[in-house]
């Protein structure tokens, strides 16, 4: 049998291929297998993500040919080629033959031999990418539109980032430590809290913005649409000191008194974690946009209506892409943010953030 690391690997590949989120499965396998395991399998599942483009050209030039594959076969070839060609420490016999026990678990036989050949040919040779969508793997829309926004250097360095592993982050406070990524941090700084004050945080889950606040000793409602979400939320920081709400925020509030601060970290594409969350860029369709600026729009409105005399509402996203964040300010308050917050991958340290402050 091949190793639990790369079966597990293998598993939540096939899951993200039919709409699954990668760290939130590894999350749930890091109980089941022992850390040298799982950190075996977050490495071989993330890397293959990141990299799928490039591995995806390598199949057709290891095997002469391209073919249509079925995704158990073309997954198991991911990742040993990712394993063979990215990583220093896997020894070769052991990449190929468990892919190709890996195919033969998945019912694959009659693939053993096609894969077992490619495998045998794969080097560490350097290879000339043909396109710059290969080479950054990275889909070629994306690429235009951050070279259209950002220029052509900017764009290269956020697609570059997405292939990097995460630097990790952790902030220190009076009630503990926890992980939040730096751009992350940035942003409930923008919203001048001071002690006492109504605070509302309209989509609060996973939780790492509401904790942040409370540090402001400030009187909080924390609202999602999703119960279970703020369940999570409540037993990662069991000492929130906050009420919990579930609540749609596209739906007018039922809020009878205006709040002093307002943060809509709204849901996005999510286009500023792509090494965090390398999936996004094979799942996300132009189309999604348009349906996400609906839907942040009157999250935005709704908030903006829940504003107190004097109050200030941050609104921010992990997204780069405008339809989300000067678009959507623009269309509640019909001009631009006065103040406003761009973090780009690859130029700043962190996830991709935007934020406007509105008063």
């Amino acid at each position: 049998m091949p190793s639990p690391a790369r079966v597990n690997a293998f598993d939540i590949l096939l899951k993200v291929e039919s709409g699954g989120y990668a760290s939130d499965l590894l999350l749930a396998l890091s109980v089941a297998l022992d850390s040298r395991d799982a950190g075996l399998a977050s490495e071989i599942v993330f890397g293959v993500l990141r990299y799928r483009a490039q591995l995806d050209y390598l199949i057709g030039h290891y095997s002469g040919r391209r073919q249509k594959l079925d995704p158990e076969v073309r997954i198991a070839l991911r990742m040993a080629i990712y394993q063979l060609r990215y990583l220093q420490r896997i020894p070769p016999h052991a990449a190929v033959a468990e892919s190709v026990e890996l195919v033969q678990r998945a019912h694959k036989r009659s693939a053993m031999g096609f894969v077992n050949a490619v495998l045998r040919k794969v080097t560490r040779d350097p290879v000339t990418w043909p396109t710059r969508e290969i080479e950054l793997s990275c889909p070629e829309w994306l690429l235009v539109r951050w070279q259209s926004h950002y220029g052509a250097e900017a764009a290269a360095a956020i697609a570059r980032a997405a292939l990097e592993e995460p630097e990790k982050y952790v902030r220190i406070s009076a009630v503990g430590e926890r992980r939040q990524d730096i751009a992350s941090q940035s942003i409930v700084p923008l919203l001048r809290l001071e002690p006492g004050q109504s605070f509302l945080d309209l989509c609060a889950a996973p939780g790492n913005k509401t904790a942040q606040a409370l540090e402001s000793d400030v009187r909080c409602i924390a609202a999602d649409l999703h119960f279970h979400r703020l369940v999570q939320m409540k037993s990662m920081l069991p000492n929130l000191d906050a009420s919990l709400v579930v609540l749609d925020g596209t739906q007018p509030l039922p809020f009878a008194r205006g709040f002093d601060r307002i943060l809509v970290d709204a849901p996005c594409s999510g286009t500023g974690t792509l090494g965090r969350n390398p999936e996004i860029k094979w799942r996300l369709q132009p189309a999604d946009l348009d349906d996400l600026h609906r839907r942040q729009t009157a999250l935005l409105a709704n908030a903006r209506a829940a504003l107190g005399p004097g109050g200030v509402l941050v609104y921010s996203t992990c997204s780069l892409e405008p339809e989300e964040n000067e678009a959507v300010v623009a269309a509640v308050l019909g001009q631009p943010a006065l103040e406003t917050l761009l973090r780009l991958p690859g130029r700043d340290a962190g996830d991709g953030f935007f934020a406007a402050v509105i008063k």
